[in-house]
This record gives structure tokens, C-alpha cells and sequence, in this order.
């Protein structure tokens, strides 16, 4: 066997999601937007945003994302756009998001106040991955993006979203 046949294909990258939430106030149950970008075999072939009508009308971070309730106010609630979601979410391998553990409490958060079963799927934390695949310090999304040359519109959930995606794309090599 010659060492041309002797090498195996590289593994297809994932399918994944990233996804960011901005919240309307400290409830992590407050999700107000919601960015999602699906990645298949490397390239970024889905931008989906939504506005959600949170469980309150408080919005104290509305000086951060500029989301107000007059904004919200007739948009679906969570449990409402779930089925949406939900479809999102279908065949990923995983999700990504920049600081996961906070979108991940926040997606839990969400089901639960709307009695909608977690989905159990993986999270992956681009911010995690900056710091180990690059070493950067500090890894908040504006600090990895300018290292990158990533374009982002911080607090902009579908900005945020494709900036998670591009991070993740970076560290396993899909990026030149």
C-alpha cells in the first residue's frame, strides 16, 4: 500500500449552531432576541434572527442591545417560538455560543419557565476555545473579534452569533 492510500480523509467538520441571547433583565429567563447561525461542513449556510417577548416588561438592559418593550410587545413569546427554535436546533452537533455557559442557562432557563423539556444537545464555548487554541487574554466576543479580524456589532444577537460561529470556524482550521 503506498502512503497515499495508507491516509484517511479528513473528519467532515460538524454541523453546528451558534446562537446568542440578550436578555431584557437579570431573569435569564428574559430572553428579548435570539441570533442563530447554522455552520455545515465548514461554511456558514444559515442567519436567523428573532425578537421574543419576555416574560416581563422590565428592561433595564435595553442601554446594551437598544431593545425596549414597545420593541417586544407583539412579538411571540418563548414557548411560542419554540417550535422554530427547536427545528434550529435539528441535526446539530453541537451548540456554540461565546461565554456558554451563560446562553446555555439562559436557553434553560427559557424552557423551563415555558414548560418546554431542555434539549439535550452539547454546548461548546468559543471563548474557551480562544483561550486554549490562541492563548488570548482577555476573551470577552470585541476582544477575540479584533484579534481576528472579525467584523461584530456587539449586542446585535445575530452579530454575535456569526462572530461565535467565525471563532469556532477559526480554532478548527475552517478559517484561513
Amino acid at each position: 500500500m503506498s502512503p497515499l492510500q495508507d491516509r484517511k480523509p479528513p473528519p467532515a467538520p460538524p454541523c453546528f449552531l451558534a446562537i446568542d441571547f440578550e436578555t431584557a433583565d437579570q431573569g435569564r429567563d428574559s430572553a428579548c432576541s435570539v441570533g442563530l447561525v447554522r455552520v455545515e461542513a465548514g461554511e456558514i449556510v444559515g442567519r436567523t434572527h428573532y425578537l421574543i417577548r419576555p416574560p416581563r416588561r422590565t428592561f433595564p438592559f435595553a442601554y446594551l442591545h437598544g431593545i425596549t418593550w414597545e420593541r417586544v410587545a407583539r412579538e411571540p413569546t418563548f414557548a411560542e417560538l419554540w417550535p422554530r427554535l427547536e427545528a434550529e436546533l435539528r441535526g446539530a452537533d453541537f451548540v456554540a455560543a461565546h461565554n456558554a455557559p451563560f446562553d446555555r442557562s439562559v436557553l434553560r432557563a427559557c424552557c423551563e419557565q415555558a414548560r418546554i423539556p431542555i434539549p439535550d444537545i452539547r454546548f461548546e464555548c468559543s471563548m474557551r476555545m480562544a483561550r486554549s487554541t490562541w492563548d488570548l487574554y482577555p476573551t470577552k466576543l470585541p476582544d477575540v473579534c479584533r484579534r481576528l479580524g472579525i467584523a461584530l456589532r456587539h449586542h446585535d444577537a445575530l452579530s454575535d452569533a456569526e462572530a461565535c460561529a467565525r471563532i469556532v470556524l477559526a480554532a478548527c482550521g475552517c478559517l484561513a
